[in-house]
């Protein structure tokens, strides 16, 4: 199996020509920027603009959201374009408004909910992988709520930024997670602080399936060429 390059999707970054960019120079799969399910319901245009796939540029559409009726009105008249694979679910996003709804880093440790979206979305005939952090607090990572939502969630492969939503950027990724990740023998992906060839060829002799590169590709687009191992 290929280590894949992934690149992280971006709030008004990642739009199709960015998208494109990488993946010509190297990124094996591109994400789009988040959409929120309940603006997508209600056909708002100015989120479904953030969801438009031009070309076959390997895209996944990331969403973000808690209920089960908006996803169901969204996917019952979603139509695929030619350069969309997947889903993603949004598990990740430290906002504080976010976190109160109940939505982004919140829905780590909302194994049911999560489950009942990515088998709705299943059952429309689609794919779902999961991006994540390692919960929203120290406290949520050392009770594992991050491999309990892995273990117990059977999407197609688990994004995991190795911070809790509390934490900063410059405060550094824990990739020693990675290893109790692997061992609910699910497919994941390292997120977060991952710059280097180095420390990409460190991460395919863990096991990983890939790795997600966010804010190194804004500063060059063409980093997946050299990350590429």
């Amino acid at each position: 199996m290929d280590f894949q390059l992934m690149l992280a999707p971006m709030e008004e970054v990642t739009n199709d020509a960015f998208r494109t960019l990488c993946y010509n120079n190297g990124a094996d799969m591109t994400f789009t920027e988040m959409v929120r399910v309940s603006n997508l319901a209600k056909a708002k245009k100015f989120e479904t603009d953030r969801i438009r796939i031009s070309n076959a540029t390997p895209t996944q559409i990331q969403l973000a959201g808690a209920k089960i009726n908006e996803y169901e009105k969204f996917l019952s008249s979603f139509k695929p374009e030619n350069g969309f694979k997947s889903f993603n679910l949004n598990l990740g996003c430290p906002s504080p408004e976010f976190i109160r709804q109940g939505i982004g880093a919140a829905m780590v440790k909302r194994i049911t909910r999560v489950n009942e979206i990515v088998k709705l979305i299943q059952k429309y005939g689609f794919e779902c992988s999961i991006k994540m952090r390692l919960g929203v607090n120290n406290y949520e990572k050392m009770k594992g709520a991050y491999l309990n939502l892995i273990n117990n969630v059977d999407a197609s492969f688990f994004i995991v930024h190795s911070r809790t939503a509390k934490q900063r950027s410059n405060e550094p990724a824990d990739f020693s997670v990675y290893y109790k990740c692997l061992d609910t023998g699910k497919l994941i992906v390292a997120n977060g602080d991952i710059k280097t060839r180095e420390k990409v060829l460190e991460l395919k002799k863990m096991g990983l399936y890939g790795a997600m590169i966010g804010r190194a590709a804004i500063e060059d687009p063409l980093i997946f060429k050299e990350l590429k191992v």
